[in-house]
């Protein structure tokens, strides 16, 4: 079937010269006919055979050519350098040389601009890494300070403190991610994690956060093992819980955020449904809130709306092979179920 496919491309490609031929046979059939009308069958035939012959041998060095120039030009893309374009004029034919020299000068343009692009990018990488791993060390002087220094501070100071230094901390680590997005190795270790004792331990580490908004937090189900990197859930749920306060109504009263698990035996997937009772997503929105840059109507709800939270969220979810489902009407909250895969040990 190959051949066959092979054998018509060959022929559409170059069908004007086979025309030709066949045209050229058939006039000089004809003047057989005129000339030896005794033999004219004979000659025919002859004639027949020959231009059979020569159609085959040409396809076959056509096909036989084309490939050779099919293997240097791969090596010529995947190496782009004078040599290859050198190789790969010698198998072309003549008329193409420059069209060949001009390619091969503008992707070698190309590919020094790439490069040039991405020693950039891991210089601005190992920066924003370094920047991260030196802003982290006023925000450890920052606790330590707000550990052992809060007698000489009111409640609500010290609250406002803290407060401001876990945005800061929310911020570095959605800076540090998304600088690693494109990492090549990462460093995941999954290990099993009962699912509502690490929501509640991470929404103690973030409780300031929970209570300047007036947030009461409630937990749902029943305890749930799963398998997943800590850090990469923990970053899940973090982020989740900095969109639920980023984006909680003005003079909202009662805020709730709640977890629930669930179990779905369709799909024998573990599921976590995080919802709040916040200003909601319109439906022409909520197909996009993981979107990168997004912000859609909720954006008009605050100034500090950037979109990356939930778009960071959905790359690690695929990096842990979570899947992602929102719900959500304007007015009535958002609710993320993550659904944990089913891994049998």
């Amino acid at each position: 079937m190959k051949w066959i496919k092979q054998i018509y491309d060959c022929i559409h490609a170059h069908k004007q010269w086979f025309l030709i031929l066949m045209a050229i046979s058939l006039l000089f059939s004809y003047l057989a006919w005129l000339a030896y009308p005794e033999t004219f069958k004979v000659l025919v035939g002859l004639m027949m055979i020959f231009t059979l012959a020569m159609i085959l041998l040409s396809v076959f060095l056509m096909i036989r050519k084309q490939k050779i120039i099919e293997a240097v030009f791969q090596d010529f893309l995947s190496e782009p350098n004078e040599a290859n374009e050198e190789r790969l004029c010698r198998v072309s034919p003549k008329t193409h040389w420059s069209f060949i020299r001009r390619m091969g000068s503008t992707i070698r343009s190309y590919q020094a601009e790439l490069n040039d692009q991405v020693i950039e990018l891991a210089d601005y990488e190992n920066y924003i890494e370094g920047w991260v791993h030196e802003i982290k060390k006023p925000l450890s002087l920052m606790t330590l300070l707000l550990d052992n220094r809060s007698d000489e501070m009111s409640p609500l100071v010290r609250q406002r403190m803290l407060h401001i230094r876990d945005q800061m901390h929310g911020d570095v680590e959605r800076i540090l991610y998304f600088a690693r997005l494109g990492a090549a190795h990462k460093d995941y270790i999954f290990e099993p994690i009962h699912v509502l004792a690490f929501c509640k331990q991470t929404v103690e580490d973030h409780q300031t956060l929970l209570d300047e908004s007036g947030f009461q937090v409630q937990f749902k189900g029943e305890e749930m093992e799963i398998l997943s990197d800590r850090k990469g859930l923990a970053f899940i749920i973090e982020q989740i819980i900095f969109n639920s306060t980023k984006y909680v109504a003005q003079n909202q009263n009662d805020p709730i955020l709640e977890f629930e698990t669930g179990y779905d035996r369709a799909s024998e997937q573990t599921i976590l449904s995080i919802r709040d009772n916040g200003p909601g997503v319109s439906e022409e929105d909520l197909p996009f809130i993981f979107d990168k840059g997004f912000t859609g109507g909720r954006g008009t709800y605050t100034r500090q709306a950037t979109g990356m939270g939930l778009f960071l969220v959905s790359k690690m979810a695929y990096d842990l092979a979570i899947q992602l489902e929102a719900k959500s009407e304007l007015g009535s909250g958002l609710t993320i179920a993550l659904k944990f895969p089913n891994v049998k040990q």
